[in-house]
């Protein structure tokens, strides 16, 4: 499932992601809206919270979930200017005084 949904993440185009709904799988490229496009900075912090919040859930369901391998599949970049695996995707996602995730849905301090 979390293959899937990382797919669907990494195929989606979010260039226009908050000035339209649109349907999974959307390729501005094909379309003559004329929509105003976001920086690919801002697409990749969509991208970014979208990973999050579906990590959150996937992370709640199955605890072994790999957030680094699932961010990567996301289109996520996962990797700090020095090559290492940067502490900011860990950051985005709750967690329990245990390591656990938190309940979907849940404050932060729960």
């Amino acid at each position: 499932m979390a293959r899937q949904f990382a797919a669907e993440i990494n195929n989606h185009d979010w260039s226009d992601a908050p000035y339209r709904a649109d349907r999974a799988g959307h390729d501005r490229f094909v379309d003559n809206r004329g929509t105003k496009l976001l920086t690919q900075q801002e697409a990749d912090t969509v991208r970014m919270n979208v990973m999050w919040v579906t990590a959150q859930v996937l992370g709640y369901q199955d605890p072994s979930l790999d957030l680094f391998e699932f961010a990567e599949a996301c289109g996520v970049n996962i990797y700090t200017s020095r090559g290492e695996k940067s502490g900011y995707i860990s950051s985005g996602v709750r967690r329990n005084q245990h390591g656990h995730y938190a309940v979907p849905g849940t404050p932060d301090l729960y």
